[in-house]
């Protein structure tokens, strides 16, 4: 019923591509995204918010991976579609969805948090004024993190994805 292959085959790409991303404006701005949910507390408490002209920065430079992030889905869910030569069930096409967004949440997971930011920590990432902060390192803090709130949306963005999708058919 699912066609793993497009799931695979778009779930790489999604992934790849939105971490590249990420990297790229973190490389360009370790503050990119300094905000509650993004950085630990300690860190949050230790540095000035985000000026202005930062947040507008910020913005501008993260509204194509915002495009992406949901185009590709998208995109995959219409390509499963035709791919089933009928319309497959609202679950299944939400499912599609899901788990393309699934693929991404879980590299961002592994990958960014736990392996670049808490294990290897670069320097780049490091906001000036909280270098060493306990919170960089706090495995709990990224795994709360995405299954409190990143979880549950990929749900509802599956669901919401899927039920577009499977209506415009």
């Amino acid at each position: 019923m699912l066609n793993w292959d497009l799931i695979l085959t778009h779930g790489a790409i999604y992934s790849i591509v939105s971490s590249i991303y990420l990297v790229i404006l973190l490389r360009i701005d370790s503050r990119m995204f300094l905000s509650k949910g993004d950085y630990p507390d300690d860190v949050l408490a230790a540095v000035p918010p985000r000026s202005k002209e930062e947040t507008r920065k910020a913005t501008i430079l993260s509204a194509p991976w915002l495009l992406w992030s949901l185009a590709l889905p998208v995109y995959s869910a219409f390509r499963y579609v035709a791919s089933e030569g009928e319309i497959p069930p609202f679950w299944a096409v939400s499912l599609h969805a899901f788990l393309i967004f699934f693929s991404f949440w879980l590299v961002d997971l592994v990958v960014l948090d736990m392996i670049m930011f808490a294990w290897i920590t670069p320097k780049f990432i490091i906001i000036p004024g909280s270098e060493g902060f306990p919170g960089y390192k706090d495995i709990r803090w990224h795994l709360r993190g995405h299954f409190k709130t990143g979880l549950p949306l990929l749900v509802v963005l599956g669901l919401v994805v899927g039920g577009i999708v499977w209506l415009v058919g």
